[in-house]
């Protein structure tokens, strides 16, 4: 079946407040809500070099940027209630499974702090219809399951940033029933499956280590390649959180709740397979090796998402497959790299993904 279609209609000048547009995901969310006619506000960190906020001229693009850390719930309270927003998507967190584990209490205050800060603020919006709050595929007590974790599976987390994120789904949960459901607040949380995409320039993540390494003629060392993920494009992710929004200030039934976002299918591929088929697509004697050092943190080897909820319920489905989405990602970084307009190349993308079967 062809996936539902974002409704044009409801975006068009909806105030919408959207936590982390800055960072990777939060850039490609805000170039699509733009091009929708959103009326967009943005909280978070400044961008850091080679962020989408600048390749997108976001600037320029949205109503306006608050720069702050979730743990300030001074500037992020008067944030929120000077946009007056309609639609929050929080996608703000210290995303990166190794530097929580260098720096636990860091991500643990950002990632259920932040989110609890970001809740109370929302308490007396009185504007506020739909909030989605993004968390993490590996929010799930991971026992090497093949048939892919269902919303209903036990949380977990035996590092910090599975931990932080399995914590947060229960700061939503408590804020959905004991504050905002009675509010008229429809309040859910996304589980996307491993994203990768352009412009994620973030250390230790695969696609942007590979095309650091290819791009100074280096090989790419990998410390799992036997490890296997739900890969997926961003714009996936980013049409399901988008959906789910719209769901949730459309009252539909059961809306409210945990939703996981991954590929459908086959496009579970081991880290050596992404690797090769990114040396292959890159070129130039682009290659990798194993190089797994004794002091490494702990790493879940196998991780699958079942997104059979968001089909049946959202008409959610991937528009591309892992190949096909590589075959984007990586000329997107070449232009990047060569100076070429992101935001026009982007745009296009995003109309390649909506016009997809």
């Amino acid at each position: 079946m062809p996936a539902h279609r974002l409704d044009d209609a409801f975006w068009r000048n909806r105030r919408v407040f959207v936590t982390g547009h800055t960072g990777f995901t939060g850039g490609w969310l805000c170039l699509w809500l733009a091009q929708l006619g959103a009326k967009v506000t943005g909280y978070a960190l400044p961008p850091e070099p080679m962020s989408l906020y600048d390749a997108f001229r976001l600037e320029d693009a949205i109503a306006a940027t608050h720069f702050g850390d979730l743990r300030d719930p001074l500037r992020l309270n008067q944030a929120v209630a000077a946009a007056k927003p309609e639609v929050v998507l929080h996608l703000a967190a210290q995303a990166l499974v190794r530097r929580a584990h260098a720096a636990p209490i860091d991500t643990l205050s950002t990632n259920i702090m932040g989110t609890a800060h970001l809740l109370e603020a929302i308490r007396p919006a009185d504007s506020v219809r739909s909030v989605v709050v993004v968390t993490s595929d590996k929010v799930y007590l991971n026992r090497n399951l093949k048939r892919g974790y269902r919303e209903l599976d036990r949380l977990g987390g035996r590092e910090p940033y599975a931990a932080s994120k399995a914590c947060a789904e229960l700061v939503v949960d408590c804020y959905r029933h004991a504050y905002l459901a009675d509010r008229g607040v429809a309040l859910a949380t996304a589980r996307a499956g491993n994203i990768f995409g352009g412009g994620d320039w973030a250390e230790d993540r695969l696609i942007p280590d590979a095309i650091r390494a290819f791009e100074r003629g280096r090989s790419l060392k990998l410390r799992h390649p036997e490890a296997t993920r739900p890969w997926q494009h961003v714009l996936e992710a980013v049409e399901g959180y988008l959906l789910l929004a719209e769901a949730l200030a459309k009252g539909a039934p059961d809306a409210a709740g945990a939703w996981n976002f991954g590929p459908h299918g086959g496009d579970h591929r081991t880290v050596a397979w992404m690797a090769s088929e990114l040396a292959r697509l890159w070129g130039k004697d682009a290659a990798w090796q194993v190089h797994n050092p004794s002091n490494a943190p702990y790493e879940e080897r196998l991780l699958a998402v079942n997104p059979g909820k968001a089909a049946a319920k959202l008409g959610w489905r991937s528009r591309w497959s892992v190949e096909q989405a590589l075959e984007r990602t990586v000329p997107w970084y070449r232009a990047q790299l060569g100076d070429r307009p992101m935001r026009a190349i982007s745009i296009q993308q995003i109309e390649e993904h909506v016009d997809a079967a």
